[in-house]
């Protein structure tokens, strides 16, 4: 048995640093925690279950958007390793709340619209935009789960794609220097 210090602990080693689970497991090793690879993963999904609790807690979560009248999603997957399933993260930009995590093994729009209308069948204010970036299964689930809602790109892959000109352009005269 591991108490939940050890979970948290591992918990923040996957999603904060992005660690494998043998990279876990060997970190946890060198810390003298004897523990196998299986516990670790079975640690790791109980770590979720919890998170999952919390953060399902829909009283707190009605009382803070409802305050602030109005919430803008942002939408996001983190896959931690290649051929796992994606952490598919749904989070309230005015509050930093986030109001879903759900691990799933696709990332087809109907998943995503799924997602979506979880989120929003759980909150009693109005939804005034969605951000994400720029993935387009995400652009075919906000459409169609939440057609009359603005989506945007998130800053970053906002100025990604604004620069990809000039980005361009500079390559080319860079080619046209060496010559």
């Amino acid at each position: 048995e591991f108490g939940l210090d050890v979970i948290a602990y591992i918990g923040a080693l996957r999603y904060q640093e992005h660690r494998s689970v043998t990279q876990i497991h060997a970190h946890l090793e060198l810390k003298g925690i004897c523990i196998s690879k299986r516990t670790v993963t079975h640690l790791i999904d109980r770590y979720d279950e919890l998170l999952s609790l919390w953060l399902k807690d829909h009283k707190r979560l009605k009382a803070i958007v409802a305050n602030q009248g109005r919430v803008i999603l942002a939408i996001d997957g983190m896959q931690p390793e290649i051929g796992h399933e994606v952490l598919w993260v749904i989070r309230d930009c005015l509050s930093g709340e986030i109001l879903l995590a759900k691990t799933l093994l696709s990332s087809t729009n109907e998943d995503l619209v799924a997602l979506l209308l979880e989120v929003t069948n759980t909150l009693d204010v109005p939804i005034d935009g969605v951000v994400s970036d720029g993935q387009q299964s995400i652009r075919k689930a906000v459409g169609l789960a939440l057609p009359r809602i603005a989506h945007d790109l998130c800053h970053y892959h906002y100025l990604k794609e604004a620069i990809k000109p000039i980005y361009e352009a500079d390559r080319h005269a860079k080619k046209e220097l060496k010559k």
